[in-house]
């Protein structure tokens, strides 16, 4: 397999959510060595780059970016309508039954 260089960054390490994906790259010329990279889904157009120090700070931002894509995507989605607020449902669920 080929390796995939962006900005002379090597590519890593990729993490799909969604129709994005957060990418890993790693350049060890560089004064950054590692950076993040969110891309469309099967695009290599990489933009909003974070650049950092060591490889676990890169895979620590990596996770982030996924998580909150995640979220952002479950902002999205329909909230079902039980008719009770998040406090009510989650007493009944801890009160013992009678």
């Amino acid at each position: 397999m080929e390796k995939e260089i962006n900005a002379g960054y090597v590519i890593t390490d990729r993490l799909a959510v969604g129709n994005s994906e957060f990418v890993i790259g790693h350049n060890e010329k560089a004064s950054t060595q590692f950076v993040t990279w969110k891309c469309r889904k099967d695009e290599k157009e990489y933009f909003w780059g974070h650049y950092l120090g060591d490889r676990l700070a890169a895979v620590e931002d990596l996770c982030k970016r996924a998580l909150e894509e995640i979220e952002y995507l479950r902002s999205l989605q329909p909230q079902r309508d039980t008719g009770e607020k998040p406090e009510q449902q989650i007493k009944k669920r801890r009160e013992p039954e009678r």
